[in-house]
């Protein structure tokens, strides 16, 4: 079995599109793929190269989700044939940003204002917001119709991509079955868990907490 795993805690580009499509080629049509997603996304283009190319892989391919695949993670995550997360993993929406700005709320823009009170760089964002939209939701039915219907696909790509959460809203396993999803939510390889341990995230500029799993001993014992 082929085993790949995405870069762990950073965000997908193109560089680890190519290393990612490249291991995909290299693997025999036959050969079941099993990929970790841990991710909080990245960019558009190299997200849907990796799923298009693990759509079109002919053998099963099953992405591993412990702790979460946001935004293009999602879209990856999207072109398996199964999915399994962790209970308490999540995933996360895939609608398409412009800029620092979701293109929904670009979109919106022209909905609550008259255009003669909209400056041109707001008409030109719009205008790039809507192409955005348009595209991203139809990579994402695609991604689906391999689990639903068409017009089911197309409605939960548009549920995922219309900007009706924000944009880092995590997507439970509960969530999910809400929108249709089969149960893909379950105690994952031990061995899945173990590898996570063997990448911790990158200290940031924020408080961060580290559990120590040791056994607890009491004052008179450690003294």
């Amino acid at each position: 079995m082929s085993f790949l795993g995405l870069p762990i805690s950073r965000y997908i580009n193109i560089e680890d599109s190519e290393q990612v499509l490249r291991a995909i080629r290299m693997t025999p049509e036959d050969m079941p793929i099993d990929i970790i997603l841990h991710t909080p996304g990245g960019l558009v283009l190299a997200s849907e190269q990796i799923a298009r190319a693990l759509l079109r892989h002919k053998a099963k391919v099953t992405v591993f989700v412990p702790h979460y695949a946001m935004s293009g993670g999602t879209l990856i995550a999207l072109s398996a044939d199964e999915i399994v997360m962790d209970p308490n993993a999540v995933l996360g929406p895939v609608d398409p940003q412009v800029g620092k700005y979701a293109a929904s709320s670009i979109l919106r823009v022209l909905k609550e204002k008259e255009p003669k009170d909209i400056d041109d760089e707001t008409i030109m964002l719009a205008d790039m917001a809507e192409k955005a939209v348009r595209q991203v939701t139809q990579t994402v039915a695609d991604m689906l119709e391999q689990r639903f219907e068409k017009d089911k696909a197309l409605e939960l790509a548009q549920k995922l991509t219309s900007g009706q959460w924000t944009h880092d809203y995590p997507l439970t396993c509960e969530e999910l079955a809400k929108l249709g999803f089969p149960p893909i939510c379950a105690e994952m390889p031990k061995e899945i868990y173990r590898l996570m341990e063997l990448y911790p995230q990158p200290a940031q500029n924020r408080p961060s907490v580290q559990y120590v799993p040791v056994p607890y001993q009491g004052e008179r014992e450690r003294s």
